[in-house]
């Protein structure tokens, strides 16, 4: 009896325990639930309704009808072919490009410091200050980079950059690439600190190479940090919005647009809730495929 009743203690200062925790956290759970689990709920109900903003107008049930609208739009699939290129030039070009300053600034013997400060900068500004500034360097005639292509005696690009549709996107990657690099190559930088010196001195003595240190040290040590880095580089270009949004506004002729820029027109230019929350869900389910995929190698990676 005595034995019953210390568990029966033990189990009610567990418990004790663990309700105390759960309150400490009700604040959290409680900002989370209103401005996280909240507007998803609410999203998928509007996707499902005529949604009138004005409140004197009642907002009616259609069912399928802004998915239907939705499917039927030549933009939607527009859009989406327009992040894939952008995912693809990001990772040819912004995802190759930190791994390579990182590794050449840890390869440095001298002015290290200066370099990492030097391509950090950028990271530093706000996004728009930044593509305003580019938008100014890409402009037609007088643009920095038309000026200098005229200085050169090289034929420039057509309208410029950003009003060719056949350049514009290479801008909007070049752009982001200059903004971003910096950040991550502090991150791979971080990484390659990580990597033991021993390995770099067994190799220099066996005579190896700059380039064979990279290849059979360098990357394998870091390929950890490079599979999760392009991962959430995906998941960052597949929402991307305030570059085409200042810079070309979707144009030339569609051709920067993109899946949130295309929901921002159809909700704030159209003023149709219910077919912009249909497709604000199709970009949530692809998000959630992505993420799915990032924890999943994260948990594989680890073990």
């Amino acid at each position: 009896m005595i034995y019953f009743f210390k568990q029966l203690k033990r189990f009610y200062e567990f418990n004790q325990t663990k309700y105390i925790g759960y309150f400490f956290l009700l604040p959290a759970i409680t900002l989370f639930a209103i401005f996280s689990w909240y507007p998803i709920i609410s999203g998928f109900a509007i996707s499902f309704m005529d949604y009138s903003l004005n409140p004197n107008i009642p907002s009616k049930f259609v069912g399928l009808k802004n998915y239907q609208k939705m499917i039927s739009d030549p933009l939607f699939y527009k859009a989406w072919i327009n992040v894939v290129i952008f995912v693809g030039l990001g990772l040819l070009i912004g995802y190759i490009i930190p791994i390579v300053l990182a590794i050449t600034i840890n390869e440095m013997r001298r002015l290290r410091g200066f370099f990492r400060l030097g391509f950090y900068l950028p990271a530093i500004l706000p996004l728009v200050v930044v593509v305003v500034m580019w938008k100014y360097l890409y402009g037609p005639e007088y643009g920095f980079i038309d000026t200098m292509f005229n200085y050169l005696h090289i034929q420039p690009i057509p309208n410029g950059f950003i009003n060719n549709k056949n350049t514009a996107m290479l801008a909007l990657v070049i752009m982001s690439t200059w903004k971003n690099a910096g950040a991550t190559m502090i991150i791979y930088l971080a990484a390659l600190q990580g990597i033991p010196e021993q390995l770099y001195e067994a190799a220099e003595l066996d005579g190896a190479s700059i380039w064979q240190r990279v290849k059979h040290i360098t990357i394998p040590q870091i390929l950890y940090v490079m599979i999760i880095l392009m991962i959430l580089q995906i998941i960052g270009t597949v929402k991307v919005f305030v570059e085409p949004f200042i810079m070309t506004k979707g144009g030339p002729n569609n051709a920067t647009l993109t899946v949130v820029l295309r929901i921002y027109n159809i909700a704030f230019r159209y003023y149709d809730m219910g077919w912009a929350t249909a497709m604000c869900l199709t970009l949530f389910v692809v998000l959630i495929i992505i993420t799915y995929v990032y924890i999943k190698l994260t948990r594989k990676l680890s073990e």
